[in-house]
């Protein structure tokens, strides 16, 4: 036999030498895969919704518990006008790399998407999902891509969708560790309402977050802030903590500060009306002399330009004709000299339903300054309040930083009302009368928004408020006549009860992330700087509540005992008072408005 022959396998040895290489391989490859599933992740923070909008942007977001696809959370967002309520959120990726992006939905019109792949940006749709429907798409980052925007919205004018358990699955990035914890964090300036702080820089940091009494209250990029909104007399607890893409580090060693007492702050409380000085209407006009002593800060009612753009602002008494029982010019300011010998401020107000003022100029500026100087010495009033409505503030769609405004009305307002004060000193008194639209609104919306297309006047008023804050006297939104307004919780909140009010004046006393962004929080006032805004009478307008809600509202916000649905976030024994409009429609109540203060704050 030859040797050959004999050592040579035989076809059976062969196949099943073949299948045994086989199956290696096989093995092999599957191992490999294990490995490369292994090294996947889902890189979304909060896809189920079930930590609120944590890791979220969105435009007009809330959490909902009903209906949700798993646990016990999922979004709900409603397009409203021409939002078609986007929510967002970056994630870090890899570059080069392959992922997979998917979430389930309800609602019509319905989109799931990536931007920023640095490839090509992907979307999908659905025009119905009356039940939860998932939706799926896939992309591969570009070669030196390591960020992506994930998005959800709807359409415009299709109502509200849902969605729940977002997820973007593919290799997860190094994101490194987070960095130490700061040191050296120290206390510098203080004054009756800011601390300023500072601390050492560290290593791998992109940014810093600051904490007062243990909440977070803003952010920075280098090693020193300053911390506003704050109260006379008061103990704070200051923290910083380091942050960079692998997330925040532990919080440094804990400082205090007090707060000395400001000259600028009051304890008191007060009662805040309008007089129709200039006008008549069903409520009948009022003397200056018969406004019983209970109205600590009464405001004329109003000064108007000559024009919207001029800057020319007028005051002129209402005529005979219109109000025969008015008195004589001379009466008129002896009266409003006995009221300040009382201790009371009598202020003109700029503005009003009818009169709009926008200081598109530095010329509209100067002639703004001079015209109110003209009144406040011509009838020897304590300052001014600022009842801008209507169309006399807005932003531009670049002005996106309420911290620094472009936008020339408002440059100009601010400008103007900081030259006033200069030019009147610490005694000059100023308050301002926005409506919600203005300030609490801009949580959800501030101008025309990221992408465009919003209101540009949505939340026009904050970088007023905020640049004029240590010189603003009292700030009284106007809760009425207002449409349905997120609070802190993330829930509308309509007028008609002591919630509306409640939740809206929690926003002030609070702050509050604007347009969702939490790097960018409008921090909250002073106590004694914010009254409520409320209408005297059904008569008086839209958002009349009645005594027993005035006195839950007032229960809440300075005992936190009778509240409602609305939970807030401290409690404010300080709080300055209630405004009203107006001090006629009160009058034409037989007072009501006017006793339940008196009622509640003796």
């Amino acid at each position: 036999m030859d040797r050959t022959e004999r050592t040579r396998p035989s076809t059976r040895q062969r196949l099943l030498a073949v299948c045994t290489a086989t199956v290696l391989a096989v093995s092999g490859l599957a191992a490999l895969s294990s490995a490369a599933r292994a090294a996947d992740a889902d890189l979304v923070r909060n896809g189920g919704f079930e930590a609120g909008l944590d890791g979220w942007t969105c435009t007009a977001g809330a959490v909902v518990n009903s209906p949700v696809r798993s646990g016990s959370s999922a979004l709900r967002a409603t397009p409203a006008g021409s939002d078609y309520a986007q929510c967002s959120q970056t994630v870090t990726v890899k570059p080069d790399s392959q992922y997979t992006l998917a979430g389930y939905v309800r609602g019509s019109y319905v989109y799931l998407g990536a931007s920023g792949t640095g490839t090509t940006d992907v979307s999908t749709w659905t025009q119905s999902a009356p039940d939860w429907q998932q939706l799926t798409t896939t992309f591969r980052t570009g070669p030196s891509t390591t960020k992506v925007t994930l998005y959800a919205h709807g359409w415009y004018g299709t109502g509200a969708y849902y969605a729940d358990d977002v997820s973007l699955v593919g290799p997860g990035a190094d994101q490194g560790q987070p960095p130490a914890a700061p040191t050296g964090l120290a206390v510098g300036t203080v004054t009756s309402s800011t601390v300023a702080l500072s601390w050492s820089p560290v290593t791998g940091a992109t940014g810093y977050a600051v904490y007062r009494d243990g909440v977070k209250v803003q952010t920075a990029t280098g090693t020193s802030t300053t911390v506003s909104g704050l109260a006379p007399s008061t103990a704070y607890a200051f923290q910083v903590a380091a942050v960079n893409d692998a997330g925040e580090s532990a919080k440094s060693a804990t400082v205090t500060a007090t707060t000395p007492t400001g000259s600028g702050g009051s304890t008191g409380h007060a009662l805040v009306g309008y007089l129709h000085a200039s006008f008549a209407n069903g409520s009948g006009y009022t003397r200056m002399a018969d406004v019983p002593d209970s109205w600590d800060i009464i405001d004329l009612a109003f000064g108007e330009p000559t024009s919207t753009t001029s800057g020319d602002i007028r005051f002129t008494r209402c005529p005979v004709t219109e109000c025969p029982t008015v008195e004589s010019d001379a009466d008129f300011k002896a009266a409003i000299k006995a009221k300040q010998a009382a201790g009371k401020k009598v202020l003109i107000s700029i503005g009003g339903q009818n009169g709009q003022v926008q200081l598109t100029t530095t010329a509209a500026r100067d002639t703004f300054v001079s015209s109110v100087s003209k009144i406040i010495d011509t009838y020897g009033l304590d300052g001014l309040d600022i009842d801008f409505e209507g169309h006399s503030l807005s932003l531009d769609a670049n002005d996106t930083n309420f911290k620094s405004p472009t936008t020339p009305v408002i440059v100009n307002l601010i400008s103007a009302l900081k030259t006033l004060k200069a030019k009147y000193g610490s005694k000059f008194v100023l308050t301002m009368a926005p409506e919600t639209f203005f300030v609490q609104l801009g949580y959800q919306y501030y101008g025309t928004g990221k992408w465009g297309g919003q209101d540009p006047r949505a939340g026009a008023y904050l970088p007023v408020i905020y640049a004029l804050r240590d010189d603003l006297t009292l700030l009284h939104v106007q809760d009425y006549n207002s449409g349905s307004i997120m609070g802190l919780d993330n829930q509308y909140h309509s007028m008609g009860g002591a919630d509306f009010h409640i939740a809206m004046t929690d926003m002030l006393l609070t702050g509050f992330p604007v347009a969702g962004d939490a790097n960018n929080v409008f921090p909250p006032l002073r106590p004694d700087q914010v009254a409520i805004g409320m209408p005297a009478s059904t008569n008086a307008g839209n958002g009349y509540v009645a005594p027993s809600e005035v006195t839950k509202t007032l229960d809440c916000l300075t005992k936190k005992t009778n509240c409602g649905s609305y939970a807030t976030h401290g409690t404010w024994p300080g709080l300055r008072g209630l405004m009203t409009w107006s001090i006629n429609w009160d009058r034409f109540g037989s007072w009501e408005f006017q006793r339940t203060f008196d009622g509640y704050f003796g």
